[in-house]
């Protein structure tokens, strides 16, 4: 153990210069790891996130405690720090300027890495309030086994009963005024990305998935109808690799009953529902009959439908016999590693991560668990699964050039300054920057995306609360600038 140790302290003074970049997806798993650690393990004194993030070989090394193993360590934390959580609590913040991360190989082949930061402790002992308890650094040997990361070492060091000296600089500003506002405007859970150079640069998760629990960094969101721009985009790729015609009658596939007797049956193209100009309504149980019709000729004018995606997935999965999801997973989740994404819940779905949907007053709603796969609605995914999708199309990636200009050209007007292109809405910002853009509404569910493919900038808005909405002007304002306030101004007018 000594000599594994003592290595262990060499790598975390020699490897200073190999530090991996924090839009790495190294860095992202490791942050991720710590949060599952802190945020819903420590936090909420979760034993079972312990047992199962800590190896078997587990040693707890503390400037103040001295050494224990795993036995030890769950021993002393269930009958110390989380003996009584209604007389005393503890919660730990990482401050993430301070945390990086260094990668082990052996024959080229990664088997762990170092994480080393500051770390700040809070107490409330009821009814005081939360105070601050002190500061410390921290070194965290993370190690795969069987492909899955462990921690091994913990190193706890320099405590100190004052806030620790890192500098404060973020593209989220001021952690603690966010938190400080969401709970002003009841919004339980905030996710959000930052898109920069072309590349997802940042991603924050504020706020409690329920009471007590921190929201963690690869929290899971229900986003509502940012499902629809995945089927839009996994359409067009097939479209793009010739095997999908953009404006072919959906009829020669697919014939909803419904509809077989009408006139406008013929007219119904994949353009057109991408574009929403099906005339279909956005939901046929919407109607007095609860059958689907059309309400107008398709092509001629707009209205948003969820019917037609579906329409659309029947005759995708017909043409090409697999389903959306397995179509999806070929051509978007498992070519950008969306691991975290699915169209509906399945055994592999980690409900801890959720972020069950509320209320304007705080109730929370039955989480519905859909289990078939739904073109437009209903899609699990997280701020980094989703900002690495937005990426990817702001960059073209995997489509041709012709049908990434189909997609960003104005098929159909929605407001002045405002269109439908495929799959996206346009905002016409008259400075020859467009914004491409969509949203998701549902109970418990605010979402709301933005990227820019001249400038290779973007955000998303995560929400799970009914009027989640209510935030979107001061962040499309702070971090878009003067294209933020061009957006508003379009929606406004």
């Amino acid at each position: 153990m000594k000599t594994l140790f003592h290595l262990f302290l060499l790598f975390t003074s020699s490897l200073l210069f190999t530090q991996v970049s924090t839009d790495s997806n190294l860095y992202k798993t490791i942050l991720s790891q710590d949060s599952l650690l802190f945020n819903v393990g420590f936090n909420t004194c979760d034993m079972h996130q312990f047992e199962n993030l800590l190896s078997d070989t587990f040693e707890f090394f503390h400037d103040k405690d001295g050494i224990s193993n795993k036995k030890e360590f769950l021993f002393n934390l269930r009958n110390g720090l989380c003996k009584n959580p209604t007389e005393y609590q503890s919660r730990r913040e990482l401050l993430p300027e301070s945390s990086k991360v260094f990668p082990l190989y052996k024959n080229n082949k990664l088997y762990g890495a170092i994480q080393i930061g500051v770390h700040q402790f809070y107490e409330t002992m009821p009814p005081r309030k939360e105070v601050f308890a002190g500061s410390a650094k921290f070194t965290h040997l993370w190690q795969l086994e069987n492909e899955v990361w462990k921690l091994s070492r913990s190193l706890s060091y320099d405590h100190q009963e004052k806030l620790a000296n890192v500098p404060q600089y973020s593209l989220f500003d001021d952690d603690k005024a966010i938190e400080k506002w969401l709970l002003e405007n009841n919004v339980p859970t905030l996710g959000l990305g930052i898109i920069g150079e072309g590349k997802l640069k940042q991603i924050k998760v504020f706020g409690e998935l329920k009471k007590g629990t921190s929201a963690p960094y690869n929290t899971l969101f229900n986003v509502a109808s940012l499902t629809k721009p995945i089927t839009a985009i996994v359409t067009l790729k097939l479209i793009s690799l010739g095997k999908w015609d953009l404006d072919e009658p959906l009829y020669n596939y697919w014939i909803d009953p419904d509809i077989s007797k009408s006139p406008n049956l013929k007219k119904l193209t994949t353009r057109y529902v991408l574009s929403h100009q099906t005339g279909f309504p956005n939901w046929r149980y919407m109607d007095d009959s609860g059958k689907l019709d059309f309400k107008f000729t398709p092509g001629t004018k707009y209205q948003y439908s969820g019917e037609g995606f579906e329409y659309l997935k029947k005759a995708l999965e017909i043409k090409f016999k697999k389903t959306l999801d397995q179509l999806a997973k070929e051509l978007v989740f498992e070519p950008l590693q969306m691991n975290d994404t699915e169209f509906y819940w399945s055994k592999k779905t980690d409900e801890s991560r959720f972020a069950i949907g509320y209320n304007p007053d705080g109730v929370a709603y039955e989480t519905f668990k859909n289990k078939t796969v739904s073109a437009a609605d209903d899609l699990l995914t997280t701020i980094e699964d989703y900002g690495t999708f937005l990426v990817s199309v702001m960059n073209n990636d995997g489509l041709s050039k012709s049908v990434f200009d189909e997609m960003t050209t104005n098929q159909v007007a929605t407001k002045k300054g405002k269109y439908f292109g495929l799959g996206f809405e346009i905002y016409d910002l008259g400075n020859g920057e467009i914004a491409l853009s969509h949203g998701g509404s549902d109970k418990g569910v605010q979402t709301i995306v933005f990227i820019f493919p001249k400038s290779k900038k973007g955000i998303l808005i995560f929400t799970n609360v009914d009027d989640g909405y209510k935030v979107y002007e001061k962040l499309l304002l702070h971090y878009l600038g003067e294209n933020g306030k061009k957006i508003i101004e379009i929606e406004t007018k």
